[in-house]
């Protein structure tokens, strides 16, 4: 995901890439996750989570290859698209998966470990992306591919989806591993086998369906968060800090190992604060902490060019991007799925789901391309319209989004409806 935050100037060197071009490829990985994310669930329902999450290794293995080996431009962005389909496919699944296997009183911190861990991954590339070649770091973004290839032999099979397969004798056997050989799975089971159930009876939902009035209030929730977490400025910032920090003066390789640094402990504070907050509050909170450094970064090129205050522009440039990756780390960058994956009930959820990510990867897409040239027009106008969607946020979360801290899956639905 940070892959493009350290390596846009060598990339261009080597490659002889016009902006236009390195633009492209950085966008093609959120493009390549749209097409992901269209047979994600599907895929999913159809094939179940493991087999789902093996096909994703193979095309990020694929993909990190063809950028490793590259030797021209379309080499170079096809390894992108293949890593972003991949991609795509994991962003449904990761979180759905998790938030079926796991008990409701720590579902949020497990799901949000996701994120925990995708931070940890972006602050590897930032580290190592400082020391090494930018073929070199496409290498090292195959490693994890390779471990989960292995690691998913060991990895039990959703119980629900086990469940919707009519494998009861396999739902129970999964459950007891999951909570304990001395865990009472009996009544899980049981609601899981019930909610299955009845989600089969109204299996028969087309796509139009989704727009009835009985799913409005899930899918404006998952539809909404999902295109405020793209076009916050979690695009720009996330994949060219280098050239950001770069161009209010501040020296980069420092600001790139400092936020290797910072992004995984704060992402721990979120893992904490998700199953004691609440989703709503912590959504809240890392909203209101975008735009604050949002205005930061705008106020620091608004006064760039003054002879006076242009002396602040560094160290301004560098608190908002630190306080920015911070507050992204502790919510919004994983509440917006782990919110998707507990909202939706069993018989929309492939539809609904496949719907919701498209939206967030195309969104991403648009936001990923066009933000260097935004940044070409006005550094702080592109910061002023960040700012803009993360107070828009905090207004939607506090009006539309429930609080679905300590529900089960089951309960969160019957919250809807009442």
């Amino acid at each position: 995901m940070g892959y493009t935050a350290d390596t846009m100037s060598s990339i261009m060197t080597d490659l002889d890439l016009s902006l236009a071009q390195f633009s492209l490829f950085g966008s093609l990985s959120t493009f390549g996750g749209m097409f992901g994310s269209i047979f994600s669930a599907k895929a999913a329902a159809a094939f179940g989570y493991k087999m789902t999450l093996w096909l994703a290794d193979l095309f990020c293995i694929a993909g990190w290859l063809a950028i490793a080996l590259a030797k021209d431009i379309i080499w170079l962005d096809m390894g992108r698209f293949l890593v972003g389909i991949g991609v795509g496919l994991v962003s449904y699944v990761i979180p759905v998966y998790v938030a079926e296997i796991t008990p409701k009183h720590v579902r949020g911190a497990f799901t949000f470990s996701n994120q925990l861990l995708q931070n940890f991954g972006i602050a590897i590339v930032y580290y190592f992306g400082n020391f090494v070649s930018w073929r070199t770091l496409a290498m090292i973004g195959s490693i994890p591919c390779w471990i989960q290839v292995i690691g998913l032999f060991f990895t039990p099979e959703s119980p629900r989806w086990l469940a919707k397969n009519g494998r009861d004798k396999k739902v129970e056997e999964v459950l007891q591993k999951l909570r304990g050989p001395r865990y009472d799975i009996v009544h899980e089971a049981r609601e899981i086998k019930i909610s299955v159930e009845a989600s089969k009876q109204r299996s028969n939902i087309s796509i139009i369906s989704l727009f009835k009035k009985r799913y409005a209030h899930q899918l404006t929730i998952g539809i909404g968060l999902m295109v405020m977490q793209q076009l916050c400025g979690s695009a720009g910032i996330g994949g060219y800090g280098t050239t950001i920090l770069n161009l209010a003066g501040f020296p980069s390789r420092i600001g790139m190992m400092v936020l290797s640094f910072i992004v995984v402990p704060k992402s721990f504070m979120g893992l904490l604060l998700v199953d004691r907050w609440g989703r709503r509050p912590l959504l809240m909170a890392s909203a209101f902490g975008l735009c604050l450094s949002c205005i930061t970064l705008a106020v620091a090129f608004g006064v760039k060019d003054d002879p006076h205050l242009g002396k602040i522009t560094p160290i301004f440039c560098f608190i908002g991007i630190l306080s920015f990756t911070m507050m992204f780390a502790i919510g919004m960058g994983a509440l917006p799925w782990i919110i998707m994956s507990e909202i939706f009930p069993m018989d929309i959820k492939v539809l609904a789901g496949s719907l919701v990510t498209i939206t967030n990867w195309f969104t991403g897409w648009i936001a990923n391309y066009c933000f260097n040239f935004m940044f070409v027009w006005s550094p702080t106008g592109t910061f002023i319209i960040s700012a803009a969607v993360c107070g828009a946020t905090i207004v939607f979360t506090w009006c539309l989004v429930p609080e679905t801290r300590g529900l089960t899956l089951e309960e969160i639905q019957l919250s809807f409806v009442n």
